[in-house]
């Protein structure tokens, strides 16, 4: 046998040997990481709670940097307060501080607009044609305002003129509940507020604990809502004025079971609520949500995922809560949402037209198209949006359910 022939031998059995132990070690790793990445994981998530109420609330993405809440006005918005909430949480046994953002609605600030030390280029914005008509009686108080607050209102005398407008001036008041991640100070949260601004209403946007520059306490789902059902009281302590309820993302869920609480409870209510972008429950809102696209097919992702979720009340059904409730819903949905899913949203207003007694406050449902790219965030952008929320608004201000 030629020399030749078996030197070329031996270098191809050394190569194919190399090339099996390269591709032994390969399928070892490959199988490490899949025992790491969806077995190990998932049993980790199973068990530890901090982990779960992370995932969920991800209080730990913050942005934009550097935020001085003290300054909102740094984040574009004007005629505006930054004040702080506390309240006593007997099941947490600790006073929880609550930061919250106050904005004025766009004709008082356009009225006392020198005493505020508005900018003229935030005025642009705020014109008296897209605010509520102004009646004799928001005239009327405008006017005795103007008499007592002549002078540039300075940092002392803020809050009590604020606290004014919001007691004397007949106007209703929106009571904003965010989503998770970031703050009150979110670029596309901050558009609606300037939009809901423009329209006439004040704006109160308070931030849970372990949100924004509120107490550092983790949150859970019975923890928000009391922190919701905290600064709609201390807001009905100040003004007679409607008290709507407008809640994004995760904070449908706080809105539903905040209002199924108030109606078991017998306590005030709002008298409507707005849902932008909801989903039915935790449960499904998990297993749709882009970050499970790796594990939804796992044949253990319910007993990994959703259900110690459920176990350890972590589940925001408001299609459990919607029926529970009288109060008029307005469900907010565009269909190119791809955190939480139009499909969702929809579900939830199907269930409720089932479970809703009929002589309760109706349920409404605005699609927007996916052509107009508002996503998950944007539907503020929407220039029908105005004209279905004031409707809306003016048409329960005054009903009792």
């Amino acid at each position: 046998m030629p020399s030749g022939f078996l030197t070329n031998f031996f270098v191809v059995l050394s190569i194919s040997c190399a090339f099996t132990s390269i591709s032994f070690i390969t399928l070892k790793v490959c199988l490490v990481g899949f025992v790491i990445f969806f077995i190990i994981l998932p049993l980790i998530f199973r068990f530890c709670v901090p982990l779960q109420r992370g995932i969920l609330f991800l209080t730990f993405i913050t942005y934009p940097p550097n935020i001085d809440f003290s300054r909102p006005e740094k984040s574009g918005l004007c005629a505006v307060r930054n004040y702080y909430v506390t309240h006593r949480d007997d099941e947490e046994n600790a006073d929880i501080e609550l930061g919250v953002w106050h904005l004025l609605p766009g004709f008082v600030a356009r009225r006392f607009a020198r005493q505020l030390n508005v900018p003229a280029k935030a005025l642009l914005n705020i014109t008296d044609s897209e605010s509520e008509t102004l009646s004799a009686p928001v005239e009327e108080a405008l006017s005795a305002l103007a008499a007592r607050y002549d002078d540039h209102i300075g940092d002392e005398e803020k809050q009590a003129f604020f606290e004014e407008v919001l007691a004397k001036v007949p106007c209703s008041v929106v009571l904003y509940l965010h989503g998770n991640t970031a703050s009150r100070a979110a670029p596309h949260r901050v558009e609606l507020f300037q939009v809901l601004q423009r329209m006439g209403y004040h704006v109160v946007a308070l931030d849970y604990r372990g949100y924004g520059d509120s107490g550092r306490v983790q949150p859970t789902e019975a923890g928000v809502v009391r922190d919701a059902l905290a600064i709609f009281a201390h807001i009905r302590e100040r003004t007679d004025n409607p008290v709507f309820l407008w809640g994004h993302s995760l904070g449908t869920g706080v809105s539903t079971h905040m209002l199924a609480l108030m109606h078991r409870t017998r306590l005030p209510a709002p008298p409507a609520v707005v849902l932008e972008s909801p989903f039915n429950n935790i449960r499904e809102e998990i297993r749709e949500h882009p970050f499970s696209k790796f594990y939804r097919h796992l044949p253990w992702f319910d007993f990994t995922i959703s259900q110690p979720m459920y176990v350890n009340s972590l589940r925001f059904e408001s299609d459990v809560h919607i029926g529970e409730f009288p109060q008029p819903v307005l469900i907010l949905h565009a269909e190119d949402d791809l955190v939480v899913p139009f499909k969702l949203g929809y579900k939830l207003y199907r269930r409720a037209l089932d479970v809703r007694r009929k002589a309760w406050g109706p349920v409404e449902f605005h699609r927007f198209e996916g052509s107009s790219h508002y996503g998950h965030k944007f539907i503020c952008r929407a220039p029908n949006l105005p004209d279905i929320v004031r409707k809306f608004f003016d048409t329960y201000r005054n009903e009792k359910f």
